[in-house]
């Protein structure tokens, strides 16, 4: 068929190297803005409803241009990193863009930090400016900076003098008030003067130069900070928005994700500033009501989110029973189920889902589903491998297996990192001489390029000295009709090694006991399969960005045995 025929294997091995129609583009990310602004200047580029705020492209290459004039004012320069700390603003959008257009590496913080993840992440990157809210409805960020940097509401903000954070130079806060020891953000915007905003350093910006340290989300552990170029943001970028369409029309996305994870700073404001879709922000932080609403109100076309926020957008408009009409939802960041893209569709009232698969050192997403992909391929596999990429699919001893048998992922192309930031040990472990990206995922490769994630390789459970995949039994029990979330881990187990355990998120008013789940397993799964435990939880430990922390899950469970 037409969307796969590039996809050609040269034996029955589970390698491919899907060659891309369109050619890269060897561009600067802040040229997309620059480009996009020209097209379509009066078009909104962001539309905020809980600030009941909106920017036009020509307006936001504009603040873009001056906020990077007026970093340079206090001292910013090419290759400096800057922290951007912050929840979802239209602010959140000027400053990442004016960051790529003034050559300064933006560093996305989750805006849920405590005051040791943050002070960790300064130093670790050796951030020379931070900018951040003065607060926000769940987190004090000036407090918390007062209490890393001694008697900063006193000092001077551009000779910040601080023994813990040593090499940061100032702090920027979006803020009505003016606080002590900062710079404000309309006060930067004030310092830019035409002839600065003209000699930006947007002519020298090197494609191939890091645009963003994307720290990890710390599903197994503390982050790592992964360099994404230029040229793998903007390559990402023009391939995500192609293949949801986002080039056929005028779209309006409704982003349900937070903008400092890859795939919001990726597929939410790269893809959309490639092509000149609105992004629509139904509030700063994640809630469930707000995207309904944001949905209705603004006729979004386009949603994106992970399983974990679909559910309960699903949840929350059987609730209110919206007129809602959606073109396309999009779905990543975490593993999926059949059930659930079947309740988007009858509930939400999509016409088409897409499934995305992807890591932050892979820029965002390495597969996608295609534009004219049947049910069955949305349903059952994460998509066709991404343009210009090559895949293979490897055993224990990296030996490539045959298609269709289960390995662990490998990609090589534009997008992978760069490496971890001044860590070449860590580096060297998930990047080969080869310059292959070992994923960690257990995955199959099919005859015609799509993918099929099983699970990664670290929540594997071992029983007995079966291998048990997670997922499998999640996608299964999430069919059961009283079965709001689940999500499956090992518990320590004297004899077998690891036994199953099932945590589960139940509808209101609905009661579950482990017979009743083993009642509905039964003849299903394998018995080895089956869990022998059942947890019932009200709240799940997730990263801001939706995914599942399994560790601690695994280390509040075994503590209580």
């Amino acid at each position: 068929m037409n969307r796969i025929r590039s996809a050609r294997f040269c034996s029955n091995l589970s390698y491919l190297h899907h060659i891309g129609k369109i050619p890269l583009e060897y561009i600067p990310y802040g040229k997309l803005l620059e480009r996009t602004a020209l097209r379509y200047p009066e078009r909104a580029a962001v539309i905020s409803l809980q600030d009941n705020k909106r920017i036009t492209y020509q307006d936001l290459k504009t603040q873009a241009d001056r906020f990077a004039a007026g970093l340079q004012q206090i001292g910013i320069n090419y290759g400096d990193r800057v922290g951007l700390w912050a929840p979802n603003t239209i602010e959140w959008n000027v400053v990442s863009l004016a960051c790529a257009r003034g050559g300064f590496v933006v560093v996305p913080l989750n805006p849920a930090y405590t005051k040791p993840e943050i002070e960790y992440c300064i130093n670790k990157v050796r951030l020379k400016t931070i900018i951040c809210p003065e607060r926000s409805s769940k987190q004090r960020f000036y407090a918390t900076l007062c209490s890393i940097i001694n008697n900063l509401d006193n000092q001077k903000p551009d000779n910040l003098i601080n023994t813990t954070t040593p090499f940061l130079s100032s702090i920027i806060t979006i803020s009505e008030n003016h606080l002590g020891g900062t710079f404000n953000y309309n006060d930067i915007m004030g310092l830019a003067s035409e002839t600065s905003v003209r000699e930006i350093n947007q002519h020298q910006v090197n494609p191939e130069g890091v645009a963003n340290i994307q720290f990890t989300s710390g599903t197994t552990g503390k982050p790592k900070a992964a360099m994404i170029s230029h040229f793998s943001i903007v390559n990402n970028s023009l391939a995500i928005g192609k293949r949801v369409e986002l080039d056929e029309k005028h779209h309006k996305v409704c982003v349900q994700i937070p903008f400092f994870h890859g795939f919001g700073y990726t597929t939410s404001i790269g893809a959309s500033v490639a092509y000149g879709a609105t992004i629509v922000i139904p509030s700063p932080t994640y809630n469930s009501l707000q995207n309904l609403r944001a949905i209705k109100e603004e006729n979004c076309t386009v949603v994106q989110g992970t399983p974990t926020m679909y559910i309960d957008l699903v949840n929350v408009q059987m609730q209110h029973n919206e007129k809602i009409s959606l073109e396309i939802a999009m779905c990543g960041g975490a593993p999926s189920s059949s059930e659930l893209y079947k309740k988007m569709k009858q509930h939400l009232n999509v016409k088409k889902i897409t499934s995305v698969y992807g890591l932050s050192e892979l820029t965002c997403v390495a597969f996608q589903s295609l534009s004219l992909d049947d049910e069955d391929k949305v349903l059952n596999t994460v998509g066709h491998v991404g343009d210009h990429l090559e895949v293979k699919v490897v055993d224990e001893k990296n030996e490539i297996v045959p298609i269709g048998t289960p390995g662990e992922l490998c990609v090589r192309g534009y997008n992978t990192m760069l490496g971890y930031w001044e860590d070449k040990k860590k580096t060297d472990e998930v990047i080969d001489d080869g310059g292959w990206f070992k994923t960690g995922d257990k995955f199959i490769l099919d005859k015609n390029g799509y993918g099929i994630f099983i699970g990664r390789l670290k929540d594997i459970i071992i029983r007995g000295g079966e291998n048990i995949f997670p997922k499998e039994i999640e996608d299964f029990l999430y069919t059961h009709p009283d079965v709001l979330e689940i999500h499956v881990i090992g518990l320590a187990h004297e004899r077998l090694g690891e036994e199953v355990c099932a945590c589960v998120k139940v509808r209101d008013g609905a009661e579950l006991t482990l017979d009743r789940i083993q009642e509905f397993c039964e003849g299903v799964l394998s018995k080895y399969k089956i869990p022998t435990q059942l947890r019932i939880v009200d709240k799940f430990p997730k990263t801001q960005s939706g995914k599942i922390q399994k560790f601690l899950l695994k280390r509040q469970f075994e503590s209580d045995n």
